[in-house]
């Protein structure tokens, strides 16, 4: 592992700058963290900037929140959802642009992960959904820094991805010797995100080696399984990764109805049609 994480702060060092925020998210991650701030000053911020705002609204809105067409301002999202969630769903809605030029499908992959991560989590009562869906949008981010600042690198994974039919995953292993989770991690960290969105992004590759909220990263491991069975959008290939039996025991899954389940992550998965073009307007 200090091999690996020093390769990781070399990789740092090529990276010529971050993905770039806008100010306003810049002052909402430092705004978030103070114990004075109310919902209403956030949602004041994040209203300020009328793309933005737009964004996070269609985003609440959406069915992976379990609030479709009922949130009606910001500061009632940040009270419904909470800080960590809105935190992620800024992020989210800022880099949607880069994530659509990054890789095609990358999107639609994502918002699918976070629509079947709500649906599992709900469905096995699990105490913050909303927070588990928001990590499972974030799940490849690590992919958009790579195609964003290390573009001959992810040319070269694309080229080995193609030419040994492999996983993008394997690709990376290949190339960079780190894979996107592992700089999703780091990109996180940059970011200040909490934990509890930083670790499934760090370890849905590998659930069964997660220390640290090991539910969260089973159900966002299983959803990014899930999401690529069903042909919703696309991680950079066309395999369907293998599920961790263990995972999928440790959080009960055969507890569930799987038969109903599915029925249910098919019908939410079409609203992911929705979310195609960048949201706009309320």
């Amino acid at each position: 592992m200090s091999n690996k994480v020093q390769h990781l702060k070399v990789l740092a060092r090529k990276i010529q700058s971050l993905p770039t925020l806008p100010k306003v998210v810049e002052k909402l991650m430092t705004m978030v963290e103070s114990p004075d701030v109310s919902p209403k000053d956030v949602g004041k911020l994040i209203s300020s900037d009328q793309v933005l705002g737009a964004r996070v609204l269609r985003l609440v809105n959406s069915p992976f929140y379990g609030f479709p067409g009922r949130i009606s301002s910001i500061s009632h999202a940040i009270i419904l959802l909470g800080f960590n969630v809105i935190k992620g769903v800024v992020l989210s809605a800022s880099v949607f642009d880069l994530m659509e030029r990054s890789m095609v499908g990358l999107w639609e992959h994502s918002l699918g992960s976070a629509i079947v991560s709500g649906t599992i989590s709900r469905a096995l009562g699990m105490s913050e959904p909303e927070e588990i869906s928001t990590a499972a949008l974030l799940h490849d981010i690590g992919k958009v820094l790579v195609r964003v600042s290390l573009t001959a690198d992810f040319d070269r994974i694309v080229g080995v991805v193609n030419t040994k039919q492999v996983s993008f995953r394997e690709a990376e292993l290949e190339v960079l010797e780190v894979d996107h989770a592992e700089i999703g991690q780091w990109l996180s960290r940059e970011w200040n995100l909490p934990e509890k969105l930083s670790v499934p992004i760090a370890d849905h590759h590998d659930p069964d080696g997660a220390v640290r909220f090991k539910d969260r990263v089973a159900v966002v491991h299983i959803a990014d399984a899930i999401v690529r069975a069903c042909g919703v959008g696309n991680g950079g290939d066309p395999w369907v990764g293998q599920v961790s039996r263990k995972a999928w025991d440790s959080i009960g899954m055969d507890r569930l109805d799987l038969r109903s389940l599915m029925k249910t992550i098919m019908e939410n998965l079409e609203e992911v049609e929705m979310y195609q073009q960048a949201p706009a307007g309320g």
